[in-house]
């Protein structure tokens, strides 16, 4: 949809309400009291098929006997009429339509059939719908509310604006009144429904161009256009306007219930998060988290380039609690220094120590000044990127005092600063919360809240640093023409070896005499494994045998392995046996990668062996990060004590396992009939020991005939061939 007919149905200059009502209770009467609460500037047209005139103005009887050229159009008519409305709306020359109706997609096949065909018919049409089974949006900006949400007139401030967009309507209004209460505004608030023609990725792409919209807060059940999403969201970062996400559907059912909400199918939560994370978008976990992230990050969009946040509360138990909370959440203290300590001791009481997270005791009742002093010595701090300050408020006159020192030291600030005034609900003082609105400082009665927000505003700064960064350059290995389906081990080996990942000593034998030989040549103790490609659980039906030590054993092994395999599987010829030597131990670690049928590639690194079921400590990611990137994501993996010496064992090698991580990811992007990959477990060892990949499951399947993308909605626009060339 261009952005034309975007802006004609988002910014109309005229309107149409179809299904004009004088009741004010009707959707169509709410409608009409919401543009007159708002006041909305442009023409407005009325259609009612019983009424002449609603509210003193004249209506008329169809969408065709409307005047042409009209922006947009409300259509508040039955979900059998819709059809016939925007095909009125289209031969009158209007941009966009707002369908309410419910009764298409989200009521199963049927209405996912008639979906399609609104859908189909719009776009022929070239309508702008929004829509169906949505509430509509509200563009404050010029005061245009297209929506039946009985709206709550707000005088806005001069500070930065929101766009919230959300599918579900009730969802919508949340944020924007969460928002609103957190003293900020909001520019645009759309609910997009259903999705049939206009999804959050095209209003996203839309928005980002507006001069009245500086972030962004998104609740989605699903991405329909993960490619168009990930367009937007780097327009945004380039644009310097946060995006933050909330995506439902981290379980099964919940990704169910969205299927019935919307009658969308969502994709699996984890691989949406690693790739639109990528693109410098911030996912949160909850509503509250969606909220306080959103109105800090539209204050401070900049992002923080130190990893460090400093404390400062009149609290000294708050320290301890602090730091407990903030250690698992990924929010680090900054190491505050020498010219920042000597600052503190000449403003401190002798008794109070100088320290991040800092207590300033109870002196700041007798001295209120601390409070700023305090403020500004730790921003000015280099190591510092972030400021929280958990107060307890005291009676409303010391309330007042302390933030005459504090707010004045905090405000305008580029660094992000959150004030929390601690007792939970217990009442504030008039005078001090006028002070507090008046700041624009982001303000909280939870430290906890504040303490989660600040470490997603840590987050985005990472994200934007390293968002789409090349990978680094890697050797290509392309795959020789297989047939669809899994490849056999002893080939994906080969693969691997091609990509410098090591395999362990052996090879492929045909007959007993010949492994035999290879057993002889490579040492015992060896291990047998039956091949076949399309034997993928070899051990499942007794296609291994291990720790194999002399010629007896291994010739009565290769006469069990081809008798257990046929009786299981009496139609599988085997290509042979491989034969390997018995590998030293490693770290049992596990790397995949799968090609996501709307996503792109995204790979998989983690524990493997018997930790991949027991555990499931795996981190997933996009299929272009770096060494150094991949590196990162392996040092927050739960078990990552198992690769930085446990015990006074020795550290794994986590640059070489990077290494191998990227070069399949490379694989992957250069082989795009390559549809998954599975190595588990790879063995990793200290740096000088070598890892060694143990199995090699490889899955082709090719393209179906005709025109076809490159299926990366996470390249950065770094197609296979470009990455080939590298």
């Amino acid at each position: 949809m261009n952005s034309t007919s975007l802006s004609r149905l988002f910014r109309p200059a005229s309107l149409a309400v179809v299904g004009a009502s004088d009741d004010a209770r009707s959707v169509g009467g709410l409608v009409l009291a919401n543009l007159a609460n708002l006041g909305y500037p442009g023409e407005l047209h009325l259609v009612s098929r019983s009424r002449d005139s609603v509210n003193g103005q004249a209506c008329v009887k169809s969408i065709d006997a409307l005047p042409e050229g009209i922006d947009a159009a409300v259509l508040v008519v039955p979900h059998q009429a819709v059809a016939d409305s925007i095909a009125s709306c289209a031969r009158r020359g209007i941009g966009g339509a707002v369908v309410f109706a419910s009764g298409f997609s989200e009521m199963g096949p049927a209405g996912i059939a008639e979906q399609r065909k609104l859908a189909a018919l719009a776009a022929d049409c070239g309508v702008a719908l929004l829509g169906p089974n949505c509430m509509g949006f509200v563009n404050y900006t010029q005061r245009a509310p297209l929506t039946f949400e009985a709206l709550a007139l707000r005088t806005p401030t001069a500070g930065p604006k929101v766009g919230v967009i959300a599918q579900s309507g009730a969802m919508n209004a949340n944020i924007r009144q969460a928002l609103n209460a957190k003293g900020v505004d909001v520019a645009f608030s759309v609910s997009t429904g259903n999705e049939a023609v206009l999804g959050a990725e095209d209003v996203l792409g839309y928005l980002v161009d507006a001069d009245d919209v500086q972030a962004f807060a998104i609740f989605v059940e699903s991405i329909r256009h993960p490619a168009a999403f990930l367009e937007a969201a780097d327009r945004a970062r380039a644009a310097g306007k946060p995006v933050v996400l909330m995506h439902a559907g981290r379980s099964a059912r919940a990704r169910q219930a969205a299927q019935s909400h919307t009658g969308a199918l969502a994709g699996e939560y984890g691989v949406m998060r690693a790739m639109v994370e990528r693109h410098g978008v911030v996912v949160v976990d909850t509503m509250d988290e969606l909220f306080d992230t959103t109105a800090i990050l539209v204050r401070y969009p900049a992002p923080v380039s130190q990893p460090g946040t400093a404390l400062a509360s009149n609290s000294g138990a708050l320290r301890g609690v602090s730091l407990d909370f903030c250690d698992p959440i990924g929010l680090e203290f900054a190491g505050i220094g020498e010219a920042t300590l000597d600052r503190l001791k000449q403003a401190l009481p002798d008794f109070a120590t100088p320290d991040n997270p800092l207590d300033l005791t109870s002196q700041g009742m007798q001295q209120p000044e601390l409070f700023g002093i305090a403020a500004s010595a730790l921003l000015d701090d280099p190591a510092v990127g972030t400021l929280l300050v958990p107060l307890m408020g005291g009676s409303p006159k010391q309330q007042v005092a302390k933030a005459e020192h504090l707010l004045p030291a905090v405000k305008g600030q580029r660094k992000p600063v959150a004030v929390i005034y601690m007792g939970d609900d217990a009442p504030l003082g008039e005078a001090f919360l006028e002070m507090v609105r008046d700041s624009g400082v982001p303000f909280f009665r939870s430290p906890e809240r504040a303490m989660r927000a600040m470490a997603n505003v840590h987050r985005y700064g990472r994200l934007i640093r390293d968002a789409c960064r090349s990978a680094d350059a890697a050797s290509i290995v392309r795959l020789d023409p297989h047939p669809d389906g899994p490849i056999a081990e002893y080939k994906g080996k080969r693969i691997l070896k091609a990509l410098g990942i090591a395999i362990p000593n052996g090879a492929l034998a045909t007959s007993p005499d010949e492994a035999a030989e290879i057993a002889t040549r490579i040492g015992y103790p060896v291990v047998l494994k039956a091949q076949a490609d399309r034997l993928t659980h070899k051990s499942d039906v007794g296609g291994v045998a291990v720790a194999i030590r002399d010629e007896g054993a291994l010739r009565e092994a290769w006469r069990r392995i081809y008798h257990d395999v046929a009786a299981a599987l009496p139609d599988m010829a085997l290509d042979g046996v491989l034969v390997e030597q018995m590998a030293a131990p490693g770290v049992e670690m596990v790397v995949g990668a799968r090609r996501d049928a709307a996503w792109g590639v995204v790979m998989m690194v983690g524990l493997g062996g018997i930790w991949i079921e027991a555990l499931k400590d795996v981190r997933l990611l996009a299929a272009d990060l770096s060494d150094a990137q991949i590196e990162d994501e392996l040092r927050r993996l739960k078990g990552v004590a198992l690769l930085t010496g446990l015990r006074g064992r020795a550290a794994v090698d986590l640059r070489e396992l990077a290494g191998a991580v990227s070069r399949l990811a490379a694989f992957m992007l250069a082989n795009p009939q390559i549809v998954e990959l599975d190595i588990n477990p790879l063995l990793a060892r200290p740096a000088g020991e070598g890892m060694s990949a143990l199995d090699a499951v490889f899955v082709v399947q090719h393209p179906a005939p005709g025109p076809q993308g490159n299926g990366q909605a996470n390249n950065c626009g770094t197609d296979a061939a470009a990455l080939a060339n590298s």
